[in-house]
């Protein structure tokens, strides 16, 4: 694996100067080890020939110049799969909703891979139902699709 120093920190912008070896790409992922904690930055600019500028994605606070900095070589990697199902994740594929960790044999993919193809993809045939009458009738939802509504102006909501 290869290393990187921190240079410089502004907030949430991190600047890593690599040691050897060619420059990460961009939107590659960047780690650093803290006080026992693993914290993620993401490649967004190379600024010369040996530094990249990067955004952290966890906190920067306690974070200084001369840190050692891992670089695992691929972009930010999430679980996938029936395991994820109903579960909620931050960006970095960590648990958020108190389920427990996800098991070790759950498939991970980049969080930059390729949508699937419309052949790939099943068309939603069937009818969500949300046992609220005027959605239901009004404002259908297919299931397994984005959807998203609004409660409209304050005066409609009281009537």
């Amino acid at each position: 694996m290869e290393r990187g120093i921190i240079v410089q920190i502004s907030g949430p912008v991190v600047d890593v100067e690599i040691q050897e070896g060619p420059l990460p790409r961009l939107r590659e992922e960047l780690t650093v080890e803290k006080n026992g904690e693993v914290r993620v930055m993401e490649v967004a600019q190379h600024v010369g020939r040996n530094t990249v500028r990067c955004i952290m994605l966890s906190p920067s606070e306690g974070l200084a110049r001369g840190l050692a900095v891992d670089m695992p070589g691929h972009t930010i990697q999430v679980p996938v799969g029936t395991a994820t199902l109903g579960r909620m994740f931050n960006v970095l594929g960590q648990p958020i909703d108190g389920g427990g960790p996800v098991p070790e044999d759950v498939p991970v993919q980049s969080i930059y891979r390729k949508p699937p193809t419309f052949e790939e993809q099943s068309p939603a045939v069937e009818i969500l139902e949300t046992g609220i009458k005027v959605i239901d009738l009004l404002e259908p939802y297919p299931r397994g699709a984005r959807s998203a509504s609004s409660a409209g102006p304050a005066w409609a909501r009281r009537c």
